[in-house]
């Protein structure tokens, strides 16, 4: 059986690292596939079961140095937080007491150069920083060596050791120098100093990194650990995991709602801005659903358990979040593949520095070849390359989150800015998805009225269609509930359902289903509305026709307008008839639009688009739209929809709200602009950084960097990216 799992990945310390782990995971016997997010430390593995076992995952990964956490997802969550926490600490410590152990080693080598005893005191506290506070550069590079391979603790432990290993030689063995003429210079600070601002670095990048998560600790934090049920006349307080279906919970004002479900007694006033990003407090009452994660502000009320522990849509919210934001964009393919050759290349050019400076560089040639290639290797950093994407997803995912949009995978993400195309579902879409009966009219006597109304009544209520909902609302107070034998009922998809009762055959549906009858309604006096059809046949003779309406929501019509003043195609597609789809697409604005779409329809109708060059985002509510959606580049799903067609959409519009599809555009938009930003950066700071470093400037302007300014550089590089990414918090999505 072939599993999906996300596991949290500890000890990576580089892009590099996330590279290596994801190549050790695809390695290993039954992976279908992996795929490790360095910001986030998680590894999202396909696998199948009869073959593998986490146990292996991990027992490969400890094999290098790293540690995968298998637990349940409750249990996996609270270990990597105490684990963040505990080496969170741990770096603010070390970095700490790495500044001030360094201190007087950089006070001695700036102002003391020439005091023998100088050194000797340099080499002492230079060691406790390499051994004491730098330790895990070294374990780090150690274990991936033993393994044949390379990350950033690699660079960092090569660069410093090699340094001090020099200094302590020169410090030791000076007349080994000065017999060829020659002063033996020392470079503890140097290397003290980069150990300290690496780990300042990383000190800055994981407070940073922590940030980009923010989103999903606060939709987290909605979660409440306790709740007030009602059994019998009792009050009592349990832990949240107790709660079953249909357990009657009591909400006093201020308090989270615990679990989904619907209101049964009492009014109040309920905060879903978490959920939907909608800042307007929503009215409740007896019959509406509340959702877990809300905060009911104003009043109490009871209401019954529907869907408890992973089955509410805030767990599934916070699931999808998690996984979305573990997820890879296309384009961090490029960074991947640049970074697992990055630390190979960077040795290769170190050496050659070396062996270029040693050759050309005249009687210092050595020791300038060797703080060049020292350089080299501080500067050099894959983090940034490997932060540039991931950050800005999360923080682009988290923010979607944050204000109602649900935003599965970050390839969806990436490609909505491109979008040019949008095609829209019409109930439930457009409308409010709530139909109503205007009127009903029967061609059958008084008398076999009531009959029919039961055989009706019967039929539809077995549908979940919007249309069959309204139809069998509007008989229930007319008909008297008497279970019929019905057999062979059938839905049959963008036409109407069928069913065979006492012999008969009957059918419920719209003009379509009609057609299929050979049955014509040019004789109907309500064959020219404006609104919706819908007809009751009996062996293909008519029964009944019911006009049913559908109001537009009031948002509709400015989400088109703004989408329109985009340059943004808009269409409409509908299983309605041409008279009802002419009416709504007057009442929105837009122009192009198809009546009687059948579900095949659709998908054959984004697919045309996308042949002409169009990037088509599928908007939809149905399990009629499934197919388009799953065509389309970008599907984007009503968050009061069916659930096959949540299931197959990337995006899901938490409030069903259209105007969120302007904002979902924009947020593609701000977070691809982010990551073009960092990946430019993150290469051009490499680019430049690592030809400076090797002394390409020194023939020209006798410039050398020196390489306590390139482990600064290289912290820094890391922290910015970090940091440009957070800037999408602040982008306002509202027009």
């Amino acid at each position: 059986m072939i599993k999906k799992q996300t596991f949290p990945v500890l000890e990576m310390s580089c892009a590099a690292c996330a590279v290596s782990v994801e190549s050790i995971l695809k390695a290993q016997k039954g992976v279908v596939s992996a795929s490790v997010n360095f910001a986030n430390a998680s590894a999202s593995i396909e696998y199948n079961d009869n073959e593998t076992d986490t146990a292996i995952f991990k027992n490969a990964l400890q094999s290098l140095g790293y540690d995968l956490v298998i637990a349940t997802e409750q249990e996996a969550q609270t270990i990597q937080e105490q684990k963040q926490h505990t080496h969170y600490q741990t770096l603010k410590k070390n970095t700490i007491l790495s500044a001030i152990t360094t201190l007087p080693v950089v006070v001695i080598g700036m102002l003391f150069m020439d005091w023998e005893m100088g050194k000797w005191i340099s080499m002492l506290f230079t060691g406790i920083v390499l051994s004491v506070f730098g330790k895990r550069f070294f374990i780090g590079a150690w274990k991936q060596g033993k393994h044949r391979r390379a990350n950033m603790d690699t660079l960092v432990a090569l660069s410093t050791g090699i340094a001090f290993v020099f200094s302590v030689f020169n410090t030791i063995y000076p007349e080994f120098w000065h017999s060829r003429g020659l002063h033996p210079h020392v470079y503890f600070e140097a290397a003290a100093v980069v150990i300290t601002f690496i780990l300042l670095g990383k000190w800055l990048e994981e407070q940073a990194k922590s940030n980009t998560s923010s989103a999903i600790k606060k939709l987290i934090g909605l979660q409440v650990k306790t709740v007030n049920i009602e059994r019998g006349e009792i009050e009592t307080e349990i832990p949240i995991g107790d709660v079953k279906i249909g357990d009657i919970i009591l909400v006093k004002s201020g308090e989270k709602i615990p679990v989904d479900g619907k209101v049964i007694s009492g009014v109040s006033l309920i905060d879903e801005s978490m959920m939907t990003g909608e800042a307007m407090p929503v009215h409740k009452q007896e019959g509406d659903e509340v959702l877990a994660g809300t905060i009911n502000q104003k009043g109490s009320f009871k209401f019954v358990a529907e869907k408890i522990g992973s089955s509410t849509l805030l767990a599934q919210i916070i699931r999808f979040v998690q996984e979305a934001q573990g997820s890879k964009a296309p384009i961090q393919q490029l960074a991947d593949k640049i970074a697992s050759i990055f630390v190979p290349i960077v040795l290769g050019i170190a050496v050659m520095s070396l062996l270029v400076w040693w050759i050309l560089g005249g009687e210092n040639g050595f020791t300038q070849g060797l703080l060049a290639m020292v350089t080299v290797l501080v500067i050099a950093c894959p983090c940034a390359l490997g932060l540039a994407t991931p950050t800005a997803i999360m923080v682009g995912i988290g923010k979607g989150a944050e204000n109602g949009m649900l935003i599965k995978d970050a390839e969806s993400l990436e490609l909505a800015h491109k979008v040019n195309a949008v095609v829209l579902d019409k109930t439930g879409t457009i409308t409010q998805g709530k139909p109503e009966v205007i009127e009903m009219n029967w061609f059958i006597n008084e008398n076999e009225r009531i009959g029919y109304q039961n055989i009706l009544y019967e039929i539809e209520k077995r549908s979940e269609h919007p249309l069959a909902e309204a139809i069998a609302k509007f008989l229930e107070k007319e008909v008297k509930h008497k279970d019929l034998s019905i057999t062979d009922w059938e839905s049959i998809t963008g036409k109407g359902v069928k069913a065979h009762i006492h012999n008969h055959e009957y059918w419920v549906g719209g003009e379509n289903m009609m057609q299929e009858n050979g049955v014509t309604s040019q004789n109907l006096s309500l064959n020219h509305t404006k609104n919706t059809k819908v007809y009751f046949l009996e062996n293909q003779q008519i029964i009944a026709s019911i006009l049913i309406e559908d109001q537009v929501k009031p948002s509709s019509t400015n989400a088109i307008q703004q989408l329109k003043k985009q340059g943004i195609d808009i269409y409409m597609l509908t299983g309605d008839s041409a008279e009802v789809a002419e009416k709504i697409a007057h009442e929105v604005g837009m122009k192009n639009f198809q009546a009687n779409s059948l579900p095949q329809h659709k998908g054959l109708f984004v697919k045309e688009l996308q042949k002409k060059g169009k990037v088509v985002a599928m908007i939809g509510d149905g399990i009629n739209d499934a197919h388009a959606l799953a065509q389309a580049d970008v599907s984007i799903a009503m968050g009061t929809g069916a659930d096959i067609a949540l299931d197959v959409a990337k995006i899901t519009l938490i409030s069903s709200d259209l105007q969120q599809v302007p904002k979902v555009l924009k947020l593609s938009k701000a977070t691809v602009k982010t990551i073009n930003q960092n990946l430019f950066w993150a290469f051009v700071y490499n680019l430049i950084g690592i030809p400076i470093a090797a002394g390409i400037l020194y023939p020209f302007w006798e410039i050398m960097l020196n390489p306590m300014l390139a482990g600064a550089a290289m912290a820094l590089s890391s922290v910015s990216v970090v940091s440009n990414s957070l800037r999408l918090k602040a982008i306002r999505l509202k027009s």
